[in-house]
């Protein structure tokens, strides 16, 4: 029969990557489209909760390569791993939730193995029997519609915020498999000398983001920002331009090359709206733009908008919200 595999590596505070279910749920699409299993291969740790996971998004199967070079997520082991398991199952697609690893890993993996990759996914279906594939394109600005010629396997980077995580109709746990990859001979090229370390509240797990950009005019109005996000209870965002500035540590930032995000809120304040930065924030549901540029292309994307001088529209947003949240209005 076959397979359609979602594959993931590593822990996120001891919960499988964001994105997972994404990707699963656009696999079980196109499993049964197919008539193919979907099956969800983790590379290193496994959660206790991942069979539940992989049940509640139809998946048929689980399947680990434990060796310990996977759990430390070394990209040569990983590829290595992953050629190994698609020449022993030979899948018909194989897919990642598009990380910053997964950029990394996917592309080499496809270069290995001689097999098409599509990055930026947003859907995948079979057509007259050819697997055709739709893609992000310009940060989100558009769509590529791909065939991918040929019965062999596909690998797929699924952008997770174009696609909605959507339960199975029926779900049954499904067996966990270990399989046996062998990476003593895999030389790792190269080498974490110190790993980066999150702590705190993240960008991607927060419900209300207010993120600022050039529009502020300069470094030290960057503490509106913070003050607004802090009292409407969420947290301060950047655009990739002050990043590069150094107005504002690189964890701040929001976009393609940032953070991907799906806040209930994102407030966007001096932010032109470049594709590249929609790519990190178009998920959120209510998208608020405050811009002196009435024709800026925020606007186009934002549900409410504020034209104005951010730097005397921000004090007065932040004396409403300080106040409801004090119970005085």
């Amino acid at each position: 029969m076959p397979r359609v595999v979602v594959c993931t590596w590593g822990l996120d505070r001891g919960a499988l990557p964001p994105g997972v279910e994404e990707a699963l749920t656009l696999g079980r699409g196109l499993a049964e489209a197919l008539g193919a299993e979907l099956v969800l291969l983790a590379l290193g740790d496994l959660p206790a909760d991942a069979q539940a996971l992989a049940a509640r998004h139809g998946a048929r199967a689980v399947e680990r390569a434990a060796d310990p070079r996977l759990a430390a997520g070394e990209p040569d082991a990983l590829v290595e791993a992953l050629a190994q398991c698609c020449r022993a199952s030979a899948p018909r697609a194989l897919l990642f939730a598009q990380t910053f690893d997964a950029r990394l890993v996917a592309p080499r993996l496809a270069g290995r193995l001689g097999a098409p990759i599509v990055m930026n996914v947003a859907d995948a279906s079979l057509e007259n029997g050819r697997l055709v594939v739709t893609a992000l394109a310009y940060g989100g600005d558009t769509r590529a519609v791909y065939e991918v010629a040929g019965e062999g396997m596909a690998i797929l980077g699924v952008s997770t915020t174009a696609v909605r995580a959507q339960s199975a109709a029926s779900a049954t746990t499904p067996p966990l498999t270990e399989v046996a990859v062998q990476l003593d001979a895999v030389p790792e090229r190269v080498r974490i000398v110190a790993r980066a370390e999150a702590k705190g509240p993240r960008l991607e797990d927060a419900g209300i983001i207010v993120s600022g950009g050039r529009g502020l005019g300069a470094r030290e109005h960057y503490a509106l920002i913070e003050q607004l996000a802090e009292a409407l209870g969420g947290l301060a965002g950047a655009s990739r331009p002050i990043v590069d500035d150094g107005w504002v540590d690189a964890s701040r930032q929001v976009g393609l090359t940032g953070h991907i995000t799906r806040p209930s809120l994102y407030v966007a304040v001096g932010i032109s709206g470049a594709s590249q930065h929609m790519a990190g924030c178009s998920a959120a549901k209510t998208l608020v733009a405050i811009n002196s540029d009435a024709d800026a292309a925020i606007f186009k994307h934002a549900r409410f908008g504020i034209v104005g001088d951010c730097k005397q529209i921000l004090p007065e947003l932040i004396r409403a919200a300080r106040e409801r949240r004090s119970g005085g209005g």
